[in-house]
């Protein structure tokens, strides 16, 4: 556990005083909340609760957005300082690695939830917890695995490929916006990639988010849904990435992503 604390002190500072890490991921998902609230606003007009549903699906998405940043760049920040090398000269293993920042990713979604529910019942003068605290914890709990995969994978394809792929690392998740219906019934998309929007765990998320608005019921098999899918694609995920990560050492790639 000594060498995951390391990891997460390393975590704090590098928040602490960087201006980008904090825009990224205090100042941009709460400005995003707060435009997207009073859009909604005005497209719903006169009826305020036709609002919610967008509200709601752009503060869950920041749980993807954020967990996925922090495990993707956090370590790109060991790249960009030429740190890489000496922390994988110490004991940590590849496993407590990514650990840590699975760790740092779930602290900074669930700061930045308790931060957006404040934010949404002071301005829109909504509460989030009406939603259910179950309701909740299954939310946060499917969208953190959905993230920890996509991030772990984007991981994996830096370490193989170096900086030039970097911007992935903060822009791939806005391809799954579209994709997984945040912000819109899936009924929404388009028949021939409707389909699509179903291979995504958190598709079913948002379903049943927009579900609980109506009633906090809990959607026990949506949730199954997204779990069952969550649990596949996280050893899928971890699989690619030892495969990455061992081919960019046989490569050499993992010493050349410091030069």
């Amino acid at each position: 556990m000594h060498r995951i604390i390391a990891m997460l002190y390393q975590e704090y500072f590098i928040t602490k005083r960087s201006l980008e890490v904090i825009v990224d991921v205090v100042f941009f998902p709460l400005v995003n909340i707060v435009v997207f609230g009073f859009l909604s606003l005005y497209v719903a007009g006169s009826r305020s609760t036709h609002a919610y549903p967008l509200l709601v699906g752009m503060i869950l998405w920041q749980l993807v957005y954020i967990t996925q940043y922090s495990i993707s760049v956090g370590s790109l920040w060991n790249i960009w300082s030429r740190n890489l090398s000496n922390i994988f000269l110490t004991p940590i293993s590849i496993t407590e690695y990514i650990f840590s920042f699975v760790i740092s990713g779930s602290l900074k979604a669930l700061i930045i939830l308790v931060t957006s529910t404040l934010l949404s019942l002071y301005v829109f003068h909504f509460n989030v917890l009406h939603l259910g605290i179950l309701n909740l914890f299954l939310f946060f709990l499917n969208l953190i695995l959905f993230a920890i995969s996509t991030g772990i994978i984007i991981l994996g394809l830096i370490f193989r490929y170096g900086t030039k792929i970097q911007a992935l690392a903060w822009s791939v998740t806005f391809l799954f916006q579209p994709l997984t219906a945040a912000f819109f019934p899936v009924s929404v998309l388009p028949s021939a990639i409707r389909w699509l929007a179903y291979l995504f765990p958190a598709t079913y998320v948002f379903e049943a988010a927009r579900a609980a608005l109506i009633s906090p019921a809990v959607r026990w098999d949506l949730f199954f849904i997204a779990f069952t899918q969550n649990i596949i694609y996280l050893p899928i995920a971890l699989l690619v990435f030892v495969k990455l990560f061992n081919r960019s050492k046989d490569t050499g790639q993992f010493a050349r992503n410091e030069s």
